[in-house]
């Protein structure tokens, strides 16, 4: 049985190989990556390590020779970008007869507004149409992703959001690497679907909870689209991302990360880790960087 991971050298890639070691001899391990010099960690623990570039659908054939169980990690880019390179690796998994697929998605795909969710549901649609059994890992939001926003408060900014009353089912990337892990390694996830959502919080309660983590309040600014997007700007987002950045805090503010589900606790066969853990672990780690 012989596993690959894509994108093995990204922050969730090097986490969830990390958690496959746990489980599956390293022998059975492959990545695909687009610099496998960056990966000589990897080979070095006895992991194949195999060149695969999404935007060379041949590498990725020759990538996923011989694989009985893949998982896709989401590129990054733009909508467009991505759904051509996703497609390349779907098509190129069924060519190379591929028997398992997991992909990470984004929070209940098929059905959201949120404008990130085409990319996904496109993906997932994809897979489907090869007939290979499959796993939709449905990741709602990582709190690393707020780590930007935290470094403000620490730094004394207030809490800015559009979000308005929106709940978000933040979880550490960690816990989204493990859940990934369980599900390549495991069995009986045949044509399964996973919401893997945190506790649902709105930005007032998140924000209050990193108040005490921090042991200071945190003030919380709600704003309009308009407004938030003059802050970013101001805070020295680039332009280009802050369309991108607007359209989640409208997405939260609609509900589409308001998914409530207990599918990562039957993964983990734990409880989540808790969010006040998860932030005093990315406020020590912004501490260590200073």
């Amino acid at each position: 049985m012989k596993l690959l991971v894509t994108g093995a050298t990204g922050k969730l890639g090097s986490k969830i190989v990390e958690a496959l070691l746990k489980s599956v001899p390293a022998s059975q391990l492959a990545v695909s990556v687009r610099n496998p010099e960056r990966a000589e960690g990897l080979k070095a623990q006895g992991i194949e390590v195999r060149h695969g570039d999404f935007d060379h659908p041949e590498t990725l054939e020759t990538a996923f020779a011989g694989i009985d169980r893949l998982l896709i990690i989401s590129a990054d880019g733009d909508n467009d970008t991505r759904i051509r390179q996703h497609t390349n690796a779907v098509a190129a998994a069924q060519r190379a007869q591929v028997r398992f697929i997991a992909y990470t998605s984004a929070a209940n795909a098929k059905e959201s507004k949120l404008f990130l969710a085409e990319v996904h549901r496109v993906t997932e649609e994809a897979i489907i149409q090869t007939g290979i059994p499959y796993s939709f890992l449905r990741n709602n939001w990582y709190l690393e992703n707020e780590i930007g926003s935290i470094q403000g408060a620490i730094a004394g900014a207030p809490w800015v959001t559009s979000a308005g009353g929106g709940k978000v089912g933040w979880a550490l990337q960690q816990d989204y690497a493990e859940a990934a892990a369980a599900v390549l390694a495991g069995t009986g996830h045949e044509n399964s679907i996973y919401e893997l959502s945190g506790e649902l919080l709105t930005q007032e309660e998140f924000a209050a909870v990193l108040g005490t983590v921090l042991g200071k309040e945190v003030p919380v600014l709600q704003v309009d689209d308009a407004k938030y997007a003059e802050i970013m700007i101001g805070a020295g987002i680039p332009d280009f991302v802050i369309p991108i950045l607007v359209g989640i805090q409208q997405g939260i503010r609609e509900g589409a990360l308001e998914i409530e589900s207990n599918d990562f606790e039957k993964l983990l066969g734990r409880s989540l880790t808790p969010i006040t853990v998860g932030l005093t672990q990315i406020v020590n780690g912004i501490a260590g960087t200073d």
